[in-house]
């Protein structure tokens, strides 16, 4: 039978054991995570303790816990230890003195003043000292003290998992600082998302927007929703169709350096630049949607989940190259590739490992370039090194994958979707493989996505232009 550490027990003080004079202590170090936190829990989103810029600018010139944060190290020290288990809060009067910063280690103290035996109550002198000695908080607390003694394991609190969805969103925007503007041609944006989307996009420095549709329809959308079409361009067209090929059209001459996909379907998109030569590369076509998870520590590329539906072998060699350029393009330098399948052995009965087992040859000899590929691997661990340990897989890419490439686009659109309906992930997605980025989201999809997406294809047409200029200089040398 396992036996339990001391320091895994709680055991109170009961009214009889305390004495006028006696004390008790907790040391805590505020961190990042406790202030988001408690923000989570609360509600209390006062900038002055989430946001750098605007805290920086207050009198207390950076971000500071919340005051309360100090008195819950209080209520902590009074109902796990000193009286403990059993105690019943009355009141307390707190005395803010000096703001408490990430970092900052604080040593609670609550000390018996008083006690009165008729109604088992103790007044508890309670203060808070910064490392540097200084006090930041004082009051006194009231407490029924209890009769019973109590010794029994610890409880563990419930696990909170922070995520920031806005932290992450403005740590992919920074990827773009420094680069101008794309002119991009927003295909048919009539709906109050997609247009706001654009605009956004537009509005964080991102894109020069081209509005391409019916232009009755989009002023009449933009009205209701507040959305303000000053100054933008619009070329009016009857229809989506139109529309798309109007984008195409603009993006073959040169004159959009990306494309974004507003209401239509994006078979439609896709059909017109299919359809056009001087949009074509040598490479297929491919989807690749990033996410950020809260329970993953690092951004995530799944491909293919919105094109391509039965990718042949040679196919899944082409969106997978797409898939690492461009994670190369996102900053990681070697990305590690995880070909998924149901197993993660070889098995003639499931086509989709003999497909990955194939894969990775080629990257052996170099017809996959630029990333580490393993596979079959099931999803589990792909992405859980824990589950790889437990299955007794050896590899660099188990638990530690970049870039999720799918047997085919029903079982992609479906990890993507739990992903984001199940798993709180945020996500945007891009088309790669053309000779100009298509930012594509689904109609679904809210502006944050929209601008996420717009940024993606922004980062790769200037990536295609810095290539293209660092080629022509190669080759005049």
């Amino acid at each position: 039978m396992n036996q339990i550490p001391p320091s895994e027990w709680l055991e109170n003080v009961t009214y009889d054991e305390m004495v006028v004079g006696q004390s008790a202590r907790l040391l805590r170090t505020l961190s990042t995570a406790d202030i988001q936190a408690f923000a989570a829990v609360s509600g209390d989103t006062n900038p002055t303790h989430l946001n750098s810029d605007y805290a920086n600018d207050t009198l207390f010139h950076g971000v500071i816990a919340h005051g309360m944060w100090g008195g819950a190290l209080i209520s902590a020290l009074l109902g796990t230890s000193f009286p403990g288990p059993g105690t019943i809060y009355v009141s307390q009067d707190l005395h803010f003195t000096r703001p408490v910063r990430i970092g900052d280690t604080l040593t609670v103290t609550a000390t018996v003043v008083s006690k009165d035996d008729s109604r088992k109550r103790v007044e508890l002198a309670c203060q808070a000292i910064n490392q540097k000695g200084e006090s930041v908080l004082h009051g006194v607390a009231q407490v029924v003290a209890p009769t019973q003694k109590v010794r029994l394991p610890k409880p563990h609190a419930p696990q909170i998992q922070l995520f920031d969805p806005q932290a992450r969103f403005r740590e992919l925007l920074a990827l773009g600082q420094g680069m101008p503007a794309e002119r991009c041609a927003v295909v048919h944006p009539c709906d109050t998302d997609s247009l706001r989307g654009a605009m956004d996009a537009a509005l964080h420095g991102l894109i020069i927007p081209v509005l391409i549709g019916p232009e009755a329809r989009l002023r009449s959308v933009a009205e209701a929703a507040g959305i303000d079409l000053n100054g933008i361009e619009i070329l009016p067209v009857e229809h989506s169709h139109a529309a798309a090929r109007k984008a195409v059209e603009l993006a073959a001459l040169g004159d959009v350096g990306m494309l974004m996909k507003g209401s239509l379907h994006t078979d439609e998109l896709m059909h017109a630049v299919l359809s056009s030569p001087a949009l074509r590369t040598g490479r297929r076509m491919s989807h690749v949607f990033r996410f950020d998870i809260p329970l993953y520590p690092k951004p995530l590329l799944i491909t293919d989940a919105a094109l391509n539906i039965r990718p042949t072998l040679a196919e899944k060699a082409d969106i997978i190259q797409n898939a690492i350029d461009f994670a190369r393009i996102l900053g990681v330098e070697q990305p590690k590739v995880a070909i998924l399948s149901a197993v993660e052995t070889v098995s003639p009965n499931i086509p989709s490992t003999l497909d990955a087992a194939a894969l990775c040859k080629m990257a052996d000899r170099r017809q996959i370039t630029g990333g580490l590929l393993d596979g079959p691997l099931a999803f589990d661990n792909a992405i859980s090194a824990q589950a790889a340990l437990i299955k007794q897989i050896a590899s660099p890419v188990a638990g530690q994958a970049d870039i999720l490439a799918v047997p085919d686009l029903e079982s992609g659109n479906m990890l993507a979707k739990q992903l984001e309906y199940l798993a709180g992930a945020t996500g945007s997605g891009v088309v790669l493989g053309a000779r100009v980025p298509i930012a594509l989201t689904s109609r679904a999809d809210g502006p944050l996505a929209r601008v996420s997406s717009a940024l993606l294809a922004k980062l790769i047409a200037h990536h295609g232009r810095a290539a293209a200029a660092q080629a022509s200089l190669n080759s005049t040398i």
